[in-house]
């Protein structure tokens, strides 16, 4: 293998990995906090329900 094939295959690589660590970031669950969306961080005590 030349040079050229060895930098192309390695910049390939970084690529994959770069771009798959954004989609597995994007997807994996949040740890800590309100990840879940429990609403637990928000306060509801101001707001008046209202049925139309």
């Amino acid at each position: 293998m030349d040079i050229q094939t060895i930098l192309v295959t390695l910049l390939f690589a970084a690529a994959i990995f770069y771009v798959g660590r954004i989609v597995y970031r994007a997807v994996s669950p949040k740890s800590g906090g309100c990840a879940s969306n429990c609403k637990c961080g928000v306060d509801f005590s101001n707001i008046e329900p209202n049925k139309k």
